[in-house]
């Protein structure tokens, strides 16, 4: 009697949840800052979903990129998802040439025409190297992504290739700046957003966890307060949201004692799996 081959499960990592300064803030003498609680530390919003088959994407490539990788034991990327190309989102992208090293091809990388458009402004090294330079730069193939036109991400090993996964893009906004969320399975991410218009909505729907955008306490431009992330996934009725790229003035402990049933605050290193 044969055996049955088990089902293939995923894991989405919350490589950093904290804001564009990461937690504690440099030069910042405030009590969280200090904290030694480990959920009040909090390295640059990325995130790593993994496939127990060997599938391994990243959602954008932050400056914390190294550490992150590391600290997860992450060990070779198939694919980034970029959401935009504000620095504490992109400037990693110099860390993935540890991966090109070691896998020794190009990472395919999708973003929408305005991301990759930031994207090849700053790392113009990467996309239009000057042709007296000798060393390596990161190699990727960087590929332009459309809303509503689901991202098929396969593995790198193509003797015993993990099986694909869906990534369907879709647009919220972060101020007037459109950035991109992702849905993939029963689970959505959103960071860096105050702002997700109807036919985006329409798309959340059966959305089992939500990671979403919840920076502060107070009021901002461009972000969601927690009072306003709160509001939103009550009206979703997510089961679970997950709020994510979180400033220094938002204490762990006191925070979640607070928040309404069904949502928390996110921290590094915390997992969801589903399969």
């Amino acid at each position: 009697m044969q055996s049955k081959t088990p089902p293939i499960t995923y894991t989405i990592t919350l490589l950093g949840c904290g804001g564009s300064t990461g937690v504690p803030l440099a030069g910042c003498h405030c009590n969280l800052c200090h904290s030694i609680d480990p959920r009040n530390k909090r390295l640059r919003a990325a995130a790593h979903i993994a496939s127990s088959d060997g599938l391994s994407v990243l959602i954008d490539a932050g400056p914390d990129l190294r550490q992150q990788a590391l600290r997860a034991g992450i060990d070779h990327v198939d694919a980034v998802l970029f959401t935009h190309a504000h620095a504490d989102h992109i400037l990693g992208i110099d860390d993935l040439r540890a991966f090109n090293f070691s896998s020794r091809r190009a990472i395919s990388c999708y973003a929408s025409t305005e991301t990759r458009a930031g994207i090849c402004s700053v790392f113009n090294y990467v996309f239009n190297p000057h042709p007296l330079y000798e060393g390596k730069t990161a190699q990727l193939d960087l590929r332009t992504i459309t809303e509503g036109e689901p991202v098929t991400i396969s593995g790198s090993n193509e003797q015993e290739s993990p099986l694909p996964l869906s990534f369907l893009p879709l647009t919220v906004y972060h101020g007037r700046l459109p950035v991109t969320m992702y849905r993939f399975g029963p689970i959505a991410y959103a960071t860096d957003c105050n702002y997700i218009p109807p036919e985006t909505i329409e798309q959340l729907s059966g959305v089992k966890v939500l990671f979403l955008d919840g920076l502060r306490v107070a009021p901002h431009p461009t972000h969601f307060s927690i009072s306003e992330a709160c509001e939103l996934a009550q009206k979703l009725q997510v089961p679970r949201t997950i709020l994510i790229h979180t400033d220094h003035s938002v204490d762990y402990n006191d925070t979640m004692s607070r928040l309404p049933q069904g949502v928390e605050l996110g921290f590094d290193g915390l997992q969801v799996s589903w399969g």
